[in-house]
């Protein structure tokens, strides 16, 4: 994932497209970030795993600044967050679709062995583990709230 980052400001660079070339050195000083917290604590570098997480912090902040943006009628800061979401976002695993979630539920239920209500935690659980962000747990807490029921 490193690599992409880094081809994608190279070629950010060559199209001189200024807010996408700070939105990648903001993501690659993040991830440089995190690699010195970890070396000063004995541990590897970051993984893929967690820049994707790491990623998914950025996100949800410039969602968040969007939001307060527009409430205080700053609407081309608001827009300068989001135009920085997309960026951020091509690097995230692409989230399931609405029947790709009903299958994943299905499969998890079945693998789970549930067979009501008081199984829920459990298949969340493994949705959770089995698709780490990618599956919106929101909408899946309803389709196997339905399926065990």
């Amino acid at each position: 994932m490193r690599e992409e980052i880094a081809q994608a400001l190279k070629d950010a660079v060559k199209d001189k497209d200024k807010r996408r070339i700070s939105t990648l050195r903001l993501i690659q000083t993040a991830i440089k970030d995190r690699d010195v917290a970890n070396r000063g604590a004995g541990k590897d570098p970051v993984s893929d795993e967690e820049i994707t997480s790491i990623l998914i912090r950025m996100v949800k902040q410039r969602k968040e600044s969007a939001k307060r943006f527009e409430e205080g009628s700053r609407l081309e800061l608001a827009e300068q967050e989001r135009e920085e979401i997309g960026v951020i976002s091509e690097f995230l695993p692409k989230p399931l679709g609405e029947e790709d979630i009903k299958k994943a539920c299905a499969e998890v239920v079945e693998e789970v062995g549930a067979d009501g209500l008081r199984d829920m935690r459990r298949c969340m659980n493994a949705l959770k583990e089995k698709f780490p962000d990618r599956v919106d747990i929101g909408k899946a807490s309803g389709i196997v709230k339905d399926m065990l029921q």
